[in-house]
């Protein structure tokens, strides 16, 4: 009785009802504005809501965290500038609708699927959530590091052309994730003496430049290119489009809540994931990939809204933070006096059930005011591209310089704008570039704890590949995709069908 309760205290208080819906309303529009991240918006909140009362707090807290994660897919499909790192999968579909005139149903396919997906994020951690946090704690270091290899390895997917084009663009984005100081030995790396490169590249300098500049500097070459009106007579999708992208946001969903339940990884890697799913297991998409394809924006959108359920899994069953924002909660659930783990779940199962229950709320929210102002966003989109490249470049620069408030991150942002223009013009895609510079962290920090926990022996290391069950699943799915992505398999099937010709 007192868990439920305390699952209805939202639905049944005002005040905190309020409070989730303008949390979930300023989440969105602090997610569509590049730079503005959800974490640097919760992470604000603590110093402004600490004296509050707990449950108010952290009611505000989740609905801007909800609201963040759906808000990036905005800009990602007006603008072609991804709002979070979990949108940029994204836009690789989105921004291609919106310029021919469907960025209606782009943002309510978007919006319908980052509830679907929300909810089973919510609902795995609501019935299973030791279960869900049992296996994320059987993942060893090296399995992270597995992981981290499995997602540079999508580039081939993300990448419509060359696969080496791809593998080169996501080891480009690695070495600008390893800029800086080591954070093991604090050895400088990759600064050639320069003290400004000490602190390392900030990746939404990277981020904002690569899509931001780079697509300015592309609508140079059609600003005489008539303005495209969009079509919002339907911005609720069709149920029969509904019905058949069901399964695969089931799987997307699932996808994220696994991989938001990992400690370190978070929404834009599950989105980059459920993206690669998805052009693998789709057999008739709507459109080719990266040219509109609907089933790109169901597949990352339901991923990284579940991944939010997934984050909050380990957070509140072992007391680790499943990303940046969850790791923010923590701190915040420690100022009111609760200390999050497996004695939380036992001592206070309120507040257990009191998040799902504001999480549930959320989720609505978001619904309700992601179906709401579509026609005032996309209004964006039907600007001249004379006045719309200028608004492009000054997002870009505001977003870039609210991170730090630096204005070598705008220079940054401006030198990766250059260099994201002449990759796109030969061909080489943008989105490895940025995954590399997220998972650079992931891959380098988890090698050497692999190392380190085998005493340097690396015999011992690549044995320990085959005698875990984890990571051999992990291993055999990084050498299948690898091998899948090469010429071998269509050179041999050429070779046979050849053979049996003659």
């Amino acid at each position: 009785m007192e868990t439920l309760l305390a699952f209805l205290t939202i639905f049944t208080q005002p005040e905190l009802l309020l409070l989730v819906g303008l949390g979930t309303f300023a989440g969105v529009y602090v997610g569509a504005i590049p730079g503005l991240s959800v974490t640097m918006a919760v992470s604000i909140l603590i110093s402004f809501t600490f004296s509050w009362p707990v449950y108010p707090a952290i009611a505000l807290m989740i609905g801007i965290y909800m609201g963040g994660v759906y808000g990036g897919s905005r800009t990602a499909i007006l603008l072609n500038i991804p709002g979070a790192p979990s949108a940029i999968a994204t836009a690789m579909d989105g921004y291609p609708m919106a310029q021919r005139g469907e960025a209606g149903e782009a943002i309510g396919i978007t919006t319908v699927m980052s509830f679907l997906g929300g909810f089973v994020g919510i609902a795995v951690l609501a019935l299973a959530a030791p279960y869900v946090s049992d296996f994320a704690l059987t993942f060893q270091p090296r399995d992270y590091m597995l992981l981290a290899v499995l997602g540079i390895l999508l580039v081939g997917s993300l990448s419509s052309g060359s696969l080496i084009k791809g593998i080169f663009a996501g080891a480009l984005g690695l070495v600008i994730g390893c800029v800086g100081m080591d954070p093991l030995t604090f050895d400088e790396r990759f600064t050639f003496g320069v003290p400004l490169l000490q602190s390392g590249i900030s990746f939404i300098a990277v981020m904002i430049g690569m899509f931001g500049v780079s697509e300015a500097l592309l609508q140079l070459h059609h600003l005489q290119a008539p303005v495209v009106r969009q079509k919002i007579d339907r911005i609720v999708p069709h149920w029969s489009s509904l019905r058949r992208h069901l399964p695969l946001s089931l799987q997307s969903s699932t996808i994220g809540v696994l991989i938001g339940a990992l400690p370190g990884t978070g929404g834009d890697i599950a989105a980059l994931m459920a993206y690669d799913h998805a052009k693998r297991v789709t057999r008739n998409p709507s459109r080719s990939f990266g040219t509109g394809a609907i089933e790109g924006l169901v597949a990352p959108e339901s991923a990284n809204n579940a991944a939010v359920g997934g984050a909050f899994i380990p957070m509140m069953t072992l007391g680790i933070p499943g990303d940046a924002v969850t790791a923010i909660m923590i701190g915040a659930l420690y100022i009111h006096g609760l200390n999050p783990g497996p004695m939380l779940m036992v001592d206070q199962p309120g507040m257990f059930w009191f998040i799902v229950g504001a999480l549930v709320m959320a989720n609505v929210f978001i619904l309700i005011f992601g179906l709401t102002g579509i026609r005032i966003f996309t209004k964006i989109v039907e600007i001249p591209r004379a006045f719309l490249i200028p608004l492009i470049l000054l997002l870009s620069i505001v977003g870039a310089y609210a991170v730090n408030n630096a204005v070598t991150d705008v220079y940054w942002m401006l030198g990766f704008g250059l260099l994201g223009y002449f990759m796109r013009h030969y061909g080489y895609p943008l989105g490895p570039v940025i995954l590399g510079v997220i998972l650079s962290r992931l891959l380098d920090d988890n090698w050497r704890r692999a190392i380190i926990s085998e005493r340097g022996d690396l015999g011992a290391f690549f044995g320990g590949l085959f005698s875990s069950p984890l990571s051999t699943v992990l291993l055999l799915v990084i050498v299948a995709i690898f091998v899948s992505q090469t010429p071998l398999p269509r050179l041999l099937a050429a070779r046979l069908h050849r053979h049996r010709a003659a």
